[in-house]
């Protein structure tokens, strides 16, 4: 196995793995009050769909 494909799956799992514990630690946190202005979670999504962007670029380029 080359060097580079080596460390793209080395890549992929650490990315796989840092989501999965994320996943985990937002299951634990309670629901937020509803009094106020709540967040309807469109920064959080958008936040995670640039990080797997960057995370596709970097595998892509690494692979490349």
């Amino acid at each position: 196995m080359s060097s580079g494909r080596s460390q793209a799956l080395s890549l992929l799992g650490l990315l796989l793995l840092a989501i999965m514990n994320l996943s985990n630690q937002v299951h634990g946190i309670a629901p937020a009050p509803a009094e106020g202005t709540a967040s309807d979670g469109t920064s959080l999504d958008q936040g995670i769909a640039y990080f797997l962007m960057l995370a596709a670029l970097a595998v892509t380029y690494l692979m490349h």
